[in-house]
Parts: C-alpha cells; sequence; structure tokens
C-alpha cells in the first residue's frame, strides 16, 4: 500500500480579484482582496457613491418626518 504524497507545490495560492476577476496571489499581498490599489479605490468609491444595496421592501423610518 502507498501513502499519499504530501502536497508540495511551491505555487502560490490565487484567487480572483472580486473588481476586475484577475488571478491574483493571496501571500504577501497588501491589497488583499484586490490585486492592486487601483481596484481597491475603485472598489471604495463605489460603497461611498452607495452603489452597493441590499434588496429592502420597505426604508427604515420611511413613515417619520
Amino acid at each position: 500500500m502507498t501513502e499519499p504524497t504530501p502536497n508540495t507545490s511551491t505555487s502560490p495560492k490565487t484567487y480572483p480579484c472580486p473588481r476586475c476577476g484577475t488571478q491574483t496571489a493571496w501571500q504577501d499581498n497588501k491589497y488583499k482582496p484586490f490585486c492592486s490599489s487601483q481596484c481597491k479605490l475603485i472598489d471604495l468609491g463605489a460603497w461611498a457613491n452607495e452603489d452597493y444595496t441590499l434588496p429592502a421592501e420597505t426604508t427604515p423610518f420611511s413613515d417619520q418626518l
């Protein structure tokens, strides 16, 4: 019976940048989870512009003046 060989691959784990989809190394990436400073700032701008929303049936406090 043979023993399984351990995964000794030295290639870094990669993942797609959530902004542009470029495959990016996770280890030693100071812009995690983004691939670059540019993608990080674009995403921050989208949050500031309220481009990201969650669906809701009513707005909290919508009936109060």
